[in-house]
C-alpha cells in the first residue's frame, strides 16, 4: 500500500570531456585539479544505484590519466558503488584508461576505442636555423638536460633514454589494462591489443576492450528500468573553455587528427 512513496532508482552522471592535462594557452584539458571535486560529489550522493562516466578524450597526460582512474577506483571501493563507464566519439589512450576505471564499460558501436601506447613526436630544426644563420648555444649543468633538443642533431643515447620512459609508462598502462579486463582480453591478442592501434565500438566488443555497445539512454534504461533518475554533474567551465572543448564533436576526421596531434599538447603522452 506504500508502493506509491517508493524512491525511483538514481544514478550520479559525469561527463569527462577533452584532452587529458593542463594544456594549450589556455589550460583547456581535465586534470585531477579540474575534476576531482566533481567526481566526489557525484559518489557522494545517496542511495544512487551507481556512477556513470561518460568519456570523450583523446588522452593526454599519463599522470593525470592515471590521478583521475585511482580517484574514481578509490570513491567506488570506498562508497561501494559501481562505476559504468561509456565512450562518446572517442576514448583513446588515456581516455581508455579512465574507461577502464570502470565495473562495466560500454560504447557506441561507432565510438574510437583504445589506442593502448605511448607517443613522443616533435621536430627537428637543425637545417633550418643553418640556413637562415642562427647559432644555437645551450650551456646546462648535467649531461642530460638538453635531452631532444629540436634545434640539435639527435643523439643515439638520447632515443635510447626515450624508449625506456616509453616502455616504463606503456608496461604501467598495460597491467592496468590487464587488472581491469582480466580474462575479457585473450592473452593471444595482446601484442594486437597493445600496440598502439585503435578500434571501433563493435570491433571493440569483439576483442574484449569493452562489455557492449550501444546509446547511453538505452543501456541505462535496461539496466535500471524506464523511472530512472539521472543527476547530473559535471565541473563548471568557461565559455572559452567550452568552446575549445566543443571541437571534440567534429569529423571522424578530426577526431583521427586528435590521435595523431595529442603529442604536441603533452610531450609524453598517453
Amino acid at each position: 500500500m506504500f508502493s506509491f512513496f517508493k524512491s525511483k532508482p538514481t544514478v550520479s552522471l559525469i561527463r569527462l570531456n577533452g584532452v587529458i592535462g593542463n594544456v594549450g594557452r589556455f589550460s583547456q584539458g581535465m586534470s585531477y585539479a579540474s575534476q576531482s571535486d566533481t567526481i566526489k560529489k557525484a559518489f557522494a550522493l545517496k542511495n544512487i544505484k551507481a556512477v556513470v562516466i561518460s568519456i570523450n578524450s583523446p588522452g593526454g597526460s599519463p599522470v593525470q590519466s592515471n590521478l583521475l582512474y585511482d580517484l574514481i577506483r578509490s570513491e567506488a571501493d570506498d562508497k561501494k558503488v559501481k562505476v559504468i563507464t561509456y565512450a562518446e566519439d572517442v576514448a583513446a589512450s588515456g581516455g581508455y584508461m579512465l574507461m577502464c576505471a570502470g565495473d562495466e564499460i560500454y560504447a557506441n558501436t561507432n565510438s574510437i576505442v583504445g589506442s593502448i601506447g605511448v607517443i613522443y613526436s616533435g621536430f627537428g630544426f637543425q637545417e633550418l636555423i643553418k640556413k637562415i644563420g642562427v647559432q644555437r648555444r645551450v650551456h646546462t649543468a648535467g649531461e642530460s638536460k638538453s635531452i631532444l633538443d629540436p634545434f640539435l642533431e639527435e643523439k643515439k643515447e638520447d632515443i635510447e633514454k626515450l624508449k625506456s620512459l616509453q616502455k616504463d609508462l606503456h608496461e604501467e598502462f598495460i597491467n592496468l589494462v590487464k587488472n581491469s579486463r582480466k580474462d575479457k582480453i585473450k592473452s593471444e591478442n595482446y601484442s594486437m591489443l597493445f600496440s598502439g592501434e585503435f578500434w571501433s565500438g563493435k570491433k571493440s566488443l569483439q576483442l574484449g576492450l569493452i562489455d557492449g555497445v550501444g546509446t547511453l539512454q538505452v543501456i541505462l534504461k535496461d539496466k535500471f528500468g524506464k523511472d530512472l533518475k539521472v543527476k547530473k554533474f559535471e565541473a563548471t567551465q568557461s565559455w572559452l573553455k567550452r568552446k575549445l572543448s566543443s571541437q571534440l564533436s567534429g569529423s571522424y576526421s578530426e577526431v583521427i587528427n586528435e590521435l595523431e596531434v595529442r603529442s604536441i599538447w603533452n610531450k609524453y603522452g598517453l
